[in-house]
């Protein structure tokens, strides 16, 4: 791999990120200052950075309460940082699911609830419903997350099985005003899908949730499926008139990243494209695709002329075969994207999620070049065998290919970059 193409790709991971920086995306944000309070809420992976933004950019007091990943907290003046786990949750994840529902209590229509939202809140905000227990939606989130089903599913499923999710948290403020600022981490940027929506109401109804939980084969723990069938307790729709005074604006994307990168790239000479910034389904499918494209470039220069910078995002899934397996979707996809690009030259591509991390590890993703599946097996790692155990980590930590810039301080999803040369 040449080190020059890879510092390349680095930067334009840099430059995606930047464009989601928190100071700069909620600068022209900020809502008209209200006659009473300001209370500040928020979940996600990278809400912390986004509170200590809001508070730095904030003229007036304010107070509030947020919750985010552990290891992913950042100093904030007045605003409580409460970390809790992801992606599976956890006590501390119920704690400040109650937490950020009594910071909302009592509230006025004089007052203002300003919501932080991002990715990973779904799994930090916990607070199953009368009848359930925090095990029952630790088991629901582990079939989630095993199932393979897109993320716009397993939230609309997260949804109808929760107190706090699916605007309920804003459901809770009435009838102080609630405006949402949101930094997107699905395919097509719908904020009610962001964090499950505990601010942002859905129009996805409990039968529209249960007829997915039957076309994608979701094996869900007995007393999940019993909460479901009962029909009680459905997420509150859009029309419900507790939502009239709340406002969502999504402040950052991964269509504006990847703006960004593409523009970074033609800075150095280098012509990109955007296949797209919603590319949903199988990691591992996903892979062979970019790969057969990166093939065709290479081999009869189309549907791109060589050297070019192909980039997508959006957000896989994957459909976990093997036992003890470590990794993430964008390890995953390039797993299977290096398989089907061995051995040939010019093609050099990163895939990392833009938190940081990928999966459970310390790895935002990885790089792959045409070397890489040759360095796996000499390495005595089968990279065929490593991707049906869903063992993507192991694999490039084996060549040390992993890439680890660290916890970002955003979350707009997946970035994919294959740097192609003649």
């Amino acid at each position: 791999m040449q080190l020059n193409d890879r510092d390349l790709l680095t930067g334009l991971f840099d430059a995606a990120v930047k464009a989601a920086d928190p100071l700069s995306c909620l600068r022209g944000a900020l809502p008209a200052r209200p006659k009473g309070r300001v209370v500040v809420i928020g979940a996600g992976k990278g809400v912390a950075q986004m509170a200590a933004a809001f508070e730095a950019l904030w003229e007036g007091p304010i107070s509030g309460v947020i919750v985010t990943r552990y290891g992913y907290a950042a100093p904030c003046k007045t605003i409580r940082v409460l970390e809790a786990s992801h992606p599976v949750p956890d006590e501390a994840g119920l704690h400040a699911s109650a937490q950020l529902m009594a910071a909302v209590e009592g509230l006025t229509r004089d007052d203002l609830v300003v919501a932080l939202i991002c990715g990973g809140g779904s799994a930090l905000l916990p607070m199953p419903p009368d009848g359930l227990t925090l095990a029952d939606e630790q088991a629901m989130n582990e079939a989630l997350l095993a199932s393979g089903a897109p993320i716009s599913v397993m939230n609309a499923i997260r949804k109808q099985v929760s107190g706090i999710k699916g605007g309920r948290l804003a459901a809770a403020a009435y009838p102080a005003r609630v405006v949402s600022l949101v930094v997107s981490d699905v395919p097509g940027d719908n904020p009610a899908e962001v964090a499950s929506g505990p601010t942002v109401p859905s129009a996805t109804t409990l039968s529209d949730a249960l007829a997915m939980v039957e076309h994608y084969g979701i094996v869900l723990p007995e007393r999940i499926k019993a909460h479901l069938s009962a029909g009680t307790g459905a997420a509150p729709l859009p029309d419900d008139p507790v939502f009239d005074r709340c406002k969502t604006q999504v402040i950052a994307s991964a269509g504006l990243s990847l703006d960004a990168a593409a523009a970074l790239a033609k800075d150095q000479g280098i012509p990109a494209v955007i296949l797209s910034d919603a590319i949903e389904g199988e990691a591992r499918d996903i892979g062979l695709m970019h790969a057969a494209m990166a093939r065709e470039v290479i081999a009869k220069n189309r549907p791109f002329a060589a050297p070019v910078l192909i980039m997508s995002g959006g957000e896989t899934t994957v459909t976990l075969r093997g036992q003890g397996g470590r990794g993430g979707r964008n390890t995953e996809f390039l797993l299977s994207f290096a398989q089907a690009i061995d051995g040939i030259a010019g093609i050099t591509a990163l895939a990392a999620d833009t938190d940081g991390i990928d999966g459970s590890e310390d790895n935002a993703g990885a790089f792959a070049d045409a070397t890489t599946a040759r360095r796996m097996r000499a390495a005595g790692v089968d990279p065929a065998q490593a991707l049906q155990q869903n063992d993507a980590w192991g694999a490039f930590d084996a060549v040390s290919d992993l890439f680890v810039p660290g916890p970002t301080g955003t979350n707009v999803n997946d970035f994919r970059a294959i740097l192609i040369r003649r």
